[in-house]
């Protein structure tokens, strides 16, 4: 796994009533400081990627629908480098993934609905100095297909 990053199974508690599941806890490991939530969505076949922060962690939840989100380790010196690792997520996978900053990742929505990403970071959005650095989709040098195959 890329270092830094971590991959934290959900624990869902449905009743009744509905479910509730814990995202983040600030008295946990996984949690690397507070700055701004927000939600982001993506339509069905999008894919939204690739970037990166140099200062900003993410900490990414699917909340509705299914993605996979994908990590690639660029970094100069980091054990993991050249390294890919792919998440599927969301309704009948709850996951929350952590992404250290300069760690290049996006992701693409699967199946027929919306997909719905809370994302916790732990600076707010600078619009005088976005800490975000893009790159195309599907022409660049990493080492990932966004197309999806039968296996």
């Amino acid at each position: 796994m890329i270092e830094g990053s971590v991959v934290k199974r959900l624990v869902v508690h449905p009743d009744a009533r509905g479910r509730l599941f814990e995202i983040l806890r600030a008295d946990e490991e996984a949690f690397a400081g507070f700055g701004q939530v927000y939600i982001t969505t993506s339509n069905p076949g999008i894919v939204k990627a690739w970037h990166f922060h140099r200062k900003q962690t993410d900490f990414f939840c699917c909340v509705r629908g299914m993605m996979r989100l994908v990590l690639f380790d660029d970094r100069e010196g980091s054990p993991t480098r050249g390294e890919v690792n792919e998440h599927v997520m969301g309704t009948h996978r709850m996951l929350a993934v952590r992404i250290p900053p300069e760690v290049w990742h996006g992701f693409q929505c699967l199946g027929t609905e919306e997909a719905m990403v809370v994302n916790v970071v732990t600076h707010p959005f600078n619009p005088a100095e976005p800490d975000e650095h893009r790159i195309d989709p599907h022409d660049n040098h990493i080492p990932f297909d966004w197309a999806i195959r039968d296996r």
